[in-house]
């Protein structure tokens, strides 16, 4: 195995060196008797494609004894351009707010910290939101707490140049979502619409009492009215059944067009109709001789039921 020569071994320790202070430098030193601080930070959600001019907020928690006071004047003041090693990074504080709560003998300071970015390149750039350092004092004591960094990328606001996809995707930026809001509200609306179609329908067409006006006489006759046979047995039962569901829906028996419609104004549309009921009435039950009645009675009398149903229901 061969040994570094003597010069590059005295480089590689040197690097190794001005390493080790730069980090010294960053960080600053801790003692064993300072009191412990608890920090909790909240970071953006993604790490990647922010361009010059966005907004990046980070919340910081710091829980400590309540014997200890953060000193307000050790915050970060917006407007402050960040600097490392003396170089600008393009970033400044945009906000700064604080808010502070007592629980279990603590106190709870909540730091929300907003940064601005004003720097940009031609390719994605590495940086950090930077380390700060807050104060606190109590007890006869005076210590400095470091919140850590935050590492994130600065995307170019063009790309130059041609771009292969499959090389830039980063396992960091997620995909690409669309919002489907506005499909889910017209779907929610299309379904609306259809379920008051249906119930419609249903009140048009059933023969249930499932809602209201849906249990009258009319409605109880029409349905008996379709199940008797076209004979003349039929015919009768038929005829029984509409008397009654008059004789129901007035109160009282009635014999006449004219006294339906004076007792209920609703059926006058039906005036022709129902003085040809009781012509067919007449017809079958005393006169036989009759010659105007419909050509099918039974098929007409469903019609006349129905017709007399909806009219119950408030449907012209």
């Amino acid at each position: 195995m061969r040994t570094l020569p003597r010069f590059h071994l005295l480089l590689l320790l040197a690097a190794m060196l001005a390493s080790s202070l730069a980090w010294a430098k960053d960080t600053p030193a801790q003692t064993s008797d300072d009191p412990p601080v608890t920090i909790t930070a909240i970071n953006p959600a993604r790490d990647v494609g922010y361009h010059v001019g966005d907004i990046l907020t980070r919340t910081i928690t710091l829980k400590v004894s309540d014997q200890y006071r953060l000193l307000p004047t050790s915050l970060p003041i917006p407007g402050n351009q960040k600097r490392r090693q003396n170089k600008e990074q393009g970033i400044e504080i945009y906000a700064s707010k604080l808010s502070e709560s007592h629980k279990n003998g603590q106190n709870i300071y909540t730091l929300e910290l907003s940064y601005q970015v004003f720097t940009s390149s031609i390719v994605a750039k590495p940086t950090a939101l930077p380390p700060e350092f807050v104060k606190f004092s109590g007890n006869g004591k005076l210590f400095q707490v470091r919140i850590p960094s935050w590492n994130f990328r600065i995307s170019p606001l063009a790309v130059y140049g041609s771009v292969n996809i499959s090389k830039d995707m980063s396992p960091f930026r997620g995909p690409l979502l669309i919002s489907d809001s506005k499909h889910q509200h017209a779907l929610i609306a299309a379904f609306t619409v259809l379920g008051v179609s249906l119930l419609g329908l249903l009140y048009i067409l059933g023969n249930h009492a499932w809602l209201p006006k849906m249990g009258g006489p009319f409605a109880k006759a029409y349905r008996k009215v379709r199940k008797t046979s076209a004979d003349t047995p039929g015919l009768e039962n038929a005829i029984n059944h509409l008397h009654q569901a008059f004789k129901h829906s007035c109160g009282q028996s009635v014999f006449s067009a004219e006294e339906i419609i004076q007792i209920k104004p609703a059926f006058a549309p039906l005036a022709d109709d129902i003085t040809r009921f009781f012509l067919l009435s007449r017809a079958i039950f005393f006169d036989s001789s009759e010659q105007n009645i419909p050509a099918d009675p039974h098929l007409w009398l469903r019609q006349f039921s129905r017709r007399c149903r909806d009219i119950e229901r408030g449907m012209k």
